[in-house]
């Protein structure tokens, strides 16, 4: 790893220090940096000759590796900045939960010399894609249909590989990767789901029928939403950063896409401690408590 493209939430102060940290430790490596110009002018003097200026759009032809500095949110920009690329990412957790993001900024020097060194792992992570008006949008998380300018529930007709799944009365509808099942459809009630599992979770949001529950299907078909609302439009939003309208009796199909994000993971630890570390999932409360 000799070329480090830097990818960062510039509405985060801390983000820079962190930056010009691992820049620091990066210099005994002879690693050559690039990120994108507006950046290296908020840098300190002294490491903005150390850094190549590379748009985002460019990381492609330059890294090795992408360094993300900031929360899921960034992991996200930066997932859908390398889409159709070999190049993984690495997530330095300046943020909040840090579930994407996994490397804690405190911890940036041990980090990056695992990074150096080879000891860190590259895991795959599904991407679904959708087509609205022509236009193809992805999502590492999910897409969330939801309702526009009112408190008035949708209904959306929905269709798994032709087959009518029903007419769903809700405030919306989660379609989530597995990477995405700890997001937003967890706090609406979807399951966790390992990210190598193949398959896609269907949640509702705030559902008028009890009955009405996530629904979990192989990752391999195609979901088609036909949408009505009391207002003639609803929002399709991938990833919590794009969004769309779309009008009545439209509708919007989701399938997995054949891109893949790559993600680099620390080497010693698996799923199931991020979960437990991050989510608190399983932890013994009981002995918890126990004087160590």
């Amino acid at each position: 790893m000799k070329n480090i493209g830097i990818f960062e939430n510039n509405s985060k102060p801390e983000a820079i220090s962190w930056i010009e940290n691992l820049l620091q430790v990066l210099r005994k490596y002879g690693a050559v940096c690039a990120a994108r110009p507006e950046l290296i002018k908020l840098l300190n003097k002294s490491y903005r000759d150390s850094v190549k200026p590379v748009p985002h759009d460019e990381f492609e032809k330059f890294a090795d590796v992408v360094v993300s500095f900031g929360g899921d949110g960034t992991m996200l920009s930066a997932a859908r900045l390398m889409l159709n690329s070999d190049i993984p990412i690495m997530g330095v957790n300046v943020g909040k939960l840090g579930f994407l993001a996994e490397f804690a900024a405190n911890k940036l020097e041990q980090a990056v010399d695992d990074l150096m060194k080879g000891n860190y792992r590259v895991v795959d992570r599904t991407i679904i894609e959708s087509d609205s008006n022509k236009e193809k949008i992805y999502a590492l998380n999910d897409f969330v249909i939801e309702k526009k300018d009112s408190s008035r529930m949708i209904t959306l007709d929905g269709y798994v590989n032709g087959h009518h799944i029903g007419s769903l009365r809700a405030d919306g509808l989660i379609v989530t990767t597995p990477t995405g099942s700890t997001a937003y459809s967890l706090s609406c009630g979807g399951p966790i789901i390992t990210p190598a599992t193949a398959v896609i979770c269907i949640t509702p949001i705030a559902p008028h029928s009890l009955t009405l529950r996530p629904l979990v299907i192989p990752d391999s078909s195609e979901i088609a939403l036909e949408v009505h609302s009391p207002t003639g439009e609803v929002s399709l939003v991938a990833d919590g950063q794009i969004r769309r309208i779309l009008k009545n009796d439209e509708t919007v199909k989701i399938r997995r896409s054949e891109a893949r994000v790559k993600l680099i993971k620390p080497l010693d630890s698996s799923y199931f401690d991020l979960i437990r570390a991050k989510l608190l999932w399983a932890v013994n409360v009981v002995d918890s408590d126990k004087p160590q």
